[in-house]
């Protein structure tokens, strides 16, 4: 398993506590308006931008939101990181307890699901509330390293003062997100927080080993459980001659007859036997099996009825919205597809592949990966956005919906284009905006 080049809190070479007082010097100086004697990492600059508008106090923060115990556990049950929970515990919670850390676990909305290791560390945790149903993303508690990288959705160290509140400058805390293996929807996050002292570059890459490993076992699970709904509907399908496939409860194929099978079919929210309306297949008969559906699509719907909202509101929450005339389906996006989206919708008229490249990723060199990559969009979206040049059909309406401020629209995302439209004053009447 190869990893690429992670972005540690403690510069090569660096001595930790002299590089803990610099950091706290540069804290002062910058949160009382004076020149810094350092530079911050960009991850933090970023993230101490957010806490301003946030207007969060470094010297006298709330304690985190906490849930209700029969809310946590609602979540915990609902939490598709629960399935490899066991992983994630043999991988970390022996070295968390042996190094005077302790291991977190979280869900997208960064609340704290499960906590194990040192005695002494969950006693500090404790005192500054990092417990079982508290909320540590950014919003509740500044940067931190489970907020900031559920909102960059990339692993993250933060050490000492690099937190933006003072009480926090005792810890160093390493995180990395855990997203679905199938569609990139952010899931979660992994964290293992320690004493100031403990600092050291290898932590960040365990907790992202470990998130990765977490993803392969969450694809292993799907597979396995398509697998057997491949079995359950093989007798069904043999008889069958019109065109059908199978999907799991999420939309997820695991057969098809008589047809080019689409990778995803975008289900309703709630799913009724009967006949539906679903974007890639047009009109289509549904029918329950064990784990999933039966579905034999009909006469296309004609074009003209669909509408898109493109949702880009919430950090690591983005989900796109297709409406048709028998109702209406939402499928969470991976960052890229995001990306890509938010592009589309920036240019209605088309971009060719080459632009799409260069606006993802500075260069031409990468047409292929920027294919790929709309050719799974299309599959789901069914004949919501053409080619050549892509685009968004002519007959779709187009809503977007985005943050409160453009600055932080996708704020994780490094593409070009993505950076061009957070600085052009007109990008706001893109948006019909939340917050």
């Amino acid at each position: 398993m190869t990893f690429p080049p992670l972005d540690t809190a403690l510069p090569s070479g660096a001595d930790a506590r002299e590089h803990a007082d610099l950091l706290r010097r540069a804290h002062d100086a910058l949160l009382s308006g004076r020149p810094a004697p350092a530079t911050l990492r960009p991850v933090i600059e970023d993230s101490w931008r957010r806490m301003r508008g946030f207007g969060i106090d470094p010297d006298g923060a709330p304690p985190p939101r906490m849930a209700p115990l029969d809310e946590l556990q609602r979540h915990r049950e609902s939490s598709p990181i629960a399935d490899v929970l066991p992983l994630i515990r043999r991988s970390l919670v022996s070295v968390a307890d042996q190094a005077d850390h302790i291991m977190l676990v979280t869900d997208a909305a960064g609340q704290v699901l499960w906590r194990e290791g040192s005695r002494r560390m969950r006693s500090v945790g404790d005192r500054v509330g990092l417990v079982e149903g508290s909320y540590w993303n950014e919003g509740s508690t500044g940067t931190n390293a489970i907020g900031t990288a559920l909102v960059v959705g990339r692993p993250v160290q933060i050490y000492s003062a690099e937190h933006y509140v003072r009480s926090l400058h005792t810890l160093t805390c390493a995180c990395a997100p855990v997203h679905d293996p199938r569609d990139g929807r952010l899931l979660g996050a992994i964290d293992v927080t320690g004493p100031v002292s403990t600092v050291h570059p290898s932590t960040l890459a365990l907790v992202y080993a470990v998130a990765q490993l977490a993803e392969t076992h969450l694809q292993g699970i799907h597979h396995t459980h398509l697998e057997r709904l491949r079995s359950v509907a093989a007798p069904l399908l043999a008889g069958m001659g019109r065109p059908a496939l199978v999907v799991d409860d999420m939309g997820w194929t695991a057969t098809a007859v008589h047809m080019e099978p689409v990778r995803r079919v975008l289900l309703p929210k709630h799913c009724e036997v009967g006949t539906v309306w679903l974007p890639a297949l047009g009109e289509c008969a549904l029918e329950p099996l064990p784990g999933g559906w039966l579905i034999r699509p009909g006469p296309e719907e004609k074009a003209g009825s669909t509408s898109l909202t493109l949702d880009l509101s919430r950090p690591g929450a983005y989900s796109v919205t297709v409406s048709g005339s028998s109702g209406e389906w939402v499928q969470n996006l991976s960052p890229r597809h995001a990306e890509l989206l938010l592009l589309l919708a920036a240019h209605r008229s088309g971009r060719s592949g080459a632009e799409l490249s260069r606006d993802v990723f500075g260069s031409e060199g990468h047409v292929v990966t920027v294919r790929a990559e709309l050719s799974r969009m299309r599959r789901n979206l069914g004949g919501v956005v053409e080619s050549r040049p892509y685009r968004f059909s002519e007959e779709v309406a187009v809503r977007l919906v985005g943050p409160s401020s453009p600055l932080d629209l996708l704020p994780g995302s490094l593409a070009p284009g993505v950076r061009r439209l957070r600085e052009r004053t007109c990008t706001a009447e893109l948006f019909d905006r939340v917050g």
